[in-house]
């Protein structure tokens, strides 16, 4: 059944006690506000991810010789991995420090094994090495920003009927605040409540990976560099 942005807001401000269900009805101003604290808060879900129970999928090409792509949206890479045809490699993420602070030939085109991931306006920018040598398929699991609704929009389409009801309690915790009214106590703790919930139902994949020189995985060392060239059998 559709769920129009404005059918949250009417029902939040309802719960806020802002507006009374039985003696008031929404004004068209109650009705604008509400829309633009609503987006607020679905952006401002972009600050905690553990908010954000949706994993999507991206992929993109890369160009021969160039290590950074932009990705409008994208909050966060859970797994990213690249195509030669139809086989599949993984890469590894590197840390802030590894992938920019240490020494290495800046210049080597070959297959991108890893990669790091950086926060920025709108999105994340993903910086590779080695430079890819070719075309690839990139492929990106993660979690991406909410996108801002229209008041007549069916919220239905785009989200679950558990996150539309957290929605609800959040946005009326949101107008009392705007309003200077006093979030009911009773309320306050179903919030909570429905966040705790919300954290445990996608989350992120924690589990420690050991590491062996002769594992699997390629290693990015010098041998590799002027030997392997970034191949491993």
């Amino acid at each position: 059944m559709a769920y129009s942005a404005l059918k949250l807001i009417t029902n939040a401000y309802y719960l806020s006690q802002v507006v009374s269900r039985e003696l008031q009805t929404l004004s068209g101003t109650q009705a604008s506000d509400g829309l633009e604290l609503l987006n607020a808060l679905l952006d401002f879900k972009s600050t905690d991810l553990r908010l954000i129970p949706y994993f999507k999928r991206d992929s993109f090409p890369t160009i021969n010789g160039v290590e950074e792509y932009y990705r409008p949206g994208l909050l966060q890479v859970d797994s990213m991995t690249f195509n030669i045809g139809t086989v599949r490699y993984p890469m590894r993420e590197m840390a802030r420090r590894d992938y920019f602070a240490t020494g290495r030939v800046d210049n080597i085109t070959n297959l991108p094994w890893s990669y790091r991931q950086e926060r920025e306006l709108g999105g994340t920018r993903l910086y590779m090495y080695f430079l890819p040598g070719d075309v690839y398929t990139v492929k990106i699991s993660g979690k991406f920003a909410l996108e801002n609704v229209t008041l007549m929009q069916d919220m239905s389409l785009t989200y679950d009927a558990y996150y539309i009801e957290y929605l609800r309690f959040a946005l009326a915790n949101y107008i009392c605040g705007e309003y200077g009214a006093t979030f009911p106590d009773q309320s306050a703790m179903k919030l909570q409540e429905l966040q705790k919930k919300l954290m445990d139902v996608n989350p992120p994949d924690l589990r420690v990976r050991g590491k062996s020189y002769f594992n699997s995985s390629p290693s990015l060392d010098w041998q590799q560099v002027n030997l392997g060239l970034g191949w491993t059998p």
